[in-house]
């Protein structure tokens, strides 16, 4: 059985958009999850920081006014503030199994298809 896939995903970002269209046309249908409206825990943020094998300040979205605001100075406050105020968060993220990627560029998610 193949492992589901899913993608935190924002309907208004080109990135997503055509991240999400590159999976449908390699036959992946994910789940698809609106982080906006359904924002993953910070639990789940650490977790998908490890698969991505990043630190949580690359997966922030820095340019947010929020970001400015907060004045994060260490890790567990940038996840908490990623569940807190999830347009921090970068997107789209796929995740797959025991693997994620940014989709930045979208191309990037064809590795763990």
């Amino acid at each position: 059985m193949k492992d589901q896939t899913w993608i935190w995903h924002n309907p208004r970002c080109s990135k997503s958009r055509l991240t999400l269209e590159l999976l449908r046309e390699n036959g992946i249908e994910p789940v698809i999850v609106e982080y906006l409206k359904t924002p993953p825990t910070a639990d789940e943020i650490k977790k998908v920081i490890k698969l991505l094998d990043i630190k949580p300040f690359d997966l922030m979205r820095v340019k947010e006014p929020i970001f400015k605001e907060l004045e994060l100075d260490n890790d567990a406050d940038r996840i908490q503030a990623m569940a807190d105020h999830p347009i921090l968060i970068e997107r789209p993220v796929v995740i797959r199994g025991r693997q994620a990627r940014l989709g930045r560029p979208p191309e990037a998610v064809l590795e763990i298809l």
